[in-house]
């Protein structure tokens, strides 16, 4: 089994590199199951339910979220009828959506878990204690079990890498918008990355214009921040794992930008 994700989707430069180089890395690297972390394809925050499908017209099957899953009101329409569209699984009870998925390729099931970290970001539901709820139910199913824990703290991050070490098969971090380069295959078989890294503005600060994010940085005013335009990147990783134990062999960082061009 090999799993393509894409790291944070930023407005409509992600989504440009998302329907330019996604069929170009689906030829080239044959993947099983393509995820994409959307929550930030809206103008930089929040999801369409036509980005949702387009999407997965793109060759998605599974879209993750984050904090900003309901900053676009129009979500709370579909989201019910979105069984490709996952949400937080640690969102309050009761909340919309769903906080994992089941993807079947052949006889090949993956689930497909988003989980959102606490520190930094608003208080919800432990993630850790609810990876194991999850990780109980899915168990029953599949050994193959892929996380998005979409949170802000490195530590937070590494922490639930080793709390899931053998229990899933990946843990990626998100949220953050900066490939790190610590990609690893954790002691007892997990694939590990801290930060996939973000598909958008390759010139911004964080997909963001230079000059807002500068202006806060020197005035510490009320700045608005909008996605900015120009030169492009995607970040994603594609991961391999063995076909009876759900366990990983491999894990790639992959970047696509005018410093680093694709080549099929």
């Amino acid at each position: 089994m090999k799993i393509l994700f894409i790291g944070d989707v930023v407005g409509s430069p992600g989504r440009n590199m998302v329907n330019e180089y996604l069929p170009k890395l689906k030829r080239k690297y044959n993947p099983t199951f393509t995820i994409v972390n959307g929550e930030n394809a809206a103008s930089g925050k929040g999801i369409t339910e036509k980005i949702y499908r387009g999407f997965l017209q793109a060759g998605a099957q599974a879209i993750t979220l984050g904090n900003h899953t309901w900053d676009k009101r129009d979500i709370f329409e579909f989201i019910d009828d979105a069984p490709h569209l996952v949400r937080p699984a640690n969102f309050p009870k009761d909340t919309p959506g769903k906080g994992y998925t089941l993807l079947k390729v052949n006889n090949l099931l993956l689930a497909v878990v988003n989980l959102q970290g606490r520190t930094f970001l608003p208080p919800i539901d432990c993630p850790f204690r609810k990876a194991d709820e999850i990780i109980a139910e899915v168990k029953k199913h599949t050994p193959y079990i892929f996380v998005d824990f979409h949170a802000e703290a490195t530590s937070e991050k590494q922490a639930m890498g080793w709390y899931l070490d053998g229990k899933v098969s990946a843990v990626v971090g998100t949220h953050t918008h900066v490939q790190t380069a610590d990609e690893r295959i954790l002691p007892n078989g997990t694939a590990y990355i801290t930060d996939v890294g973000m598909t958008g503005p390759y010139d911004g600060i964080l997909g963001v214009e230079k000059e807002a994010v500068l202006k806060r940085f020197l005035t510490s005013l009320p700045v608005r921040f909008e996605v900015t335009s120009g030169r492009e990147q995607l970040n994603a990783v594609l991961m391999n794992f063995d076909n009876q134990t759900g366990k990983a062999e491999d894990i790639k960082r992959i970047i696509i930008n005018e410093d680093h061009p694709f080549f099929e």
